[in-house]
């Protein structure tokens, strides 16, 4: 399988699981929208919310970087700058989830 297969596969597949983690993600927010601090934060001490909220934002993110990383195929000719780009992309897409689950699971009151 070539790396233009293996990319379409994983950007369908990650497609396929963010649809549900949306649902779920905009009818809590919608839930939680104009709760009290106390709220929000005992919504996102349970953790069944902190795995689901993990996987959404590390799926997100992943969908992300393999959209934008197709634009960079499609717009960036330059073969060095479009290598760095991907690359700078990459870092962030694992630093960005990676801080935010972190924070999400060392929540104190």
């Amino acid at each position: 399988m070539n790396n233009a297969t293996k990319k379409w596969l994983f950007l369908k597949c990650s497609s396929v699981t963010l649809i549900p983690l949306m649902f779920w993600f905009i009818i809590n927010l919608s839930l939680i929208y104009e709760s009290e601090y106390s709220d929000v934060f005992n919504f996102f001490s349970t953790q069944s919310t902190k795995i689901l909220f993990s996987t959404f934002i590390i799926v997100a993110f992943f969908f992300s970087s393999l959209t934008i990383s197709e634009i960079f195929e499609d717009y960036i000719h330059n073969e060095r700058t479009k290598n760095v780009a991907n690359k700078v992309l990459y870092i962030f897409a694992i630093i960005i989830p990676l801080l935010t689950i972190i924070s999400i699971f060392n929540l104190t009151l």
